[in-house]
């Protein structure tokens, strides 16, 4: 019997050095993993309204100038432009008639509004995203709205992933370059841009 018990015992400590992981190796897979988990990140860059504009068209619209905040209903937009966007403002476009050069890009970025009870006067805030709306100036290429393409992609929190808006969406977005252009219709005299660039 204490044969037995000492031979189990040493079966034991075996079978446990046998299972034991060098921390190196455990660090090593740990990162592996992350980095899997990270490779399957959705790429947003890739999507694409299938007939119209394409996210990549907007790469870093997430470090452009503010245009303008509004609030309509229950979220919170933030308007900014790429550069050529902004100077056309600056030169005083669309209120000295001219219309925005080619190239001038909008991107209008929607939030849930959620109020914030922890700040003083309980502000509106944003809080989960919404969609991101594009607008491209190409005179030849969107000759027939306006000379403005518009995208509309959706935000998945969930998944943490976009697509592209659709006819269930609300408003609904055909796949093409001008899901938008029927809204912007009634600001035609300003070369179909809604948003003004206020005083700074």
């Amino acid at each position: 019997m204490i044969n037995r018990i000492g031979a189990g015992s040493e079966r034991e400590k075996m079978n446990m050095q046998r299972i034991r992981i060098p921390p190196t190796v455990a660090a090593v897979a740990l990162v592996a993993a992350l980095g899997g988990v990270a490779l399957a990140a959705q790429d947003r860059y890739t999507l694409q309204v299938p007939g119209g504009l394409a996210f990549s068209e907007f790469r870093g619209y997430d470090q452009w100038q503010t245009i303008a905040v509004s609030q309509n209903g229950a979220l919170i937009d933030t308007i900014v432009g790429n550069p050529a966007m902004i100077e056309a403002f600056k030169a005083g476009i669309p209120g000295n008639g001219k219309p925005f050069p080619d190239g001038a890009k909008m991107a209008k970025i929607h939030w849930k509004a959620v109020k914030n009870t922890a700040e003083p006067g309980d502000p509106t805030v944003p809080g989960a995203l919404d969609d991101v709306d594009f607008m491209a100036k190409d005179s030849k290429r969107f000759a027939d709205s306006g000379g403005w393409g518009f995208g509309v992609f959706e935000y998945d929190a969930a998944t943490d992933t976009f697509r592209p808006g659709d006819l269930t969406d609300k408003p609904p977005q055909a796949h093409d370059a001008k899901c938008g252009f029927a809204c912007h219709t009634i600001a035609a005299a300003k070369d179909y841009v809604f948003t003004a660039y206020p005083k700074r």
